[in-house]
């Protein structure tokens, strides 16, 4: 039977921005079909314009709502969209104030922290310690630690994310967990917890084994 959703990624050993909604796809425990567009390839370009009206992945699209497919694309609009779809998945936190911040913090990810995502790029390849590590991307760095360790003091009592149970807001900051890895960055404590947290997550040792297991070098 063919599944209801298909996420349009790219390459899982490189892609932060496919990460995330795949991610809370399988945190939902939704069964969705997965299509893989490898990036930077003679193809890339014309796959991607053909099912993206950005021209750029992730792409959700869910037959499953009657009529016209629905197509959504970018990492936090897809996000967004699984968390309105499957509310029994409870993707934000339940109290208004952690749903606030989450929201916050998730959006702080999606739009900002530009020298980390340039001087570190996602990379679950390789190891790279003390690579890209110029003083905006520490700038960079001790925001999220500082974002992380608030978002545990004030709101991670119950689970071991972020705001408790894992939410979107985790599912934002998961390529980032995998970037520290990347490029041995150390972190204080609360983070490290944390960081871990999200390694451990059964989805997030499926795609980081599928990474490895790309015949893709970008």
């Amino acid at each position: 039977m063919t599944a209801a959703i298909t996420l349009i990624i790219g390459n899982k050993a490189y892609s932060s921005w496919s990460l995330r909604p795949w991610l809370a796809l399988k945190q939902a425990g939704q069964v969705f079909e997965e299509t893989l567009i490898p990036l930077r390839q003679p193809d890339t370009r014309a796959r991607i314009g053909a099912v993206s009206p950005s021209g750029t992945v992730p792409v959700l699209i869910d037959r499953g709502v009657g009529g016209e497919p629905v197509v959504v694309w970018d990492s936090l609009a897809v996000c967004e969209y699984v968390a309105e779809r499957f509310p029994e998945a409870r993707l934000w936190p339940d109290d208004i104030r952690a749903r606030a911040a989450a929201r916050s913090v998730a959006a702080e990810m999606h739009a900002g922290f530009v020298p980390l995502r340039t001087h570190m790029s996602m990379n679950l390849k390789e190891r790279l310690p003390g690579t890209g590590r110029t003083p905006e991307v520490e700038a960079n760095i001790g925001r999220i630690v500082t974002l992380w360790t608030d978002a545990r003091t004030r709101f991670g009592q119950g689970g071991d994310f972020l705001f408790g149970r894992f939410s979107i807001a985790d599912a934002m900051f998961a390529p980032v967990v995998t970037r520290f890895e990347t490029y041995g960055v150390d972190l204080p404590p609360v983070a490290r917890a944390y960081a871990d947290a999200v390694l451990a997550l059964p989805a997030m040792q499926e795609w980081t084994a599928a990474a490895l297991a790309e015949p893709w070098t970008l």
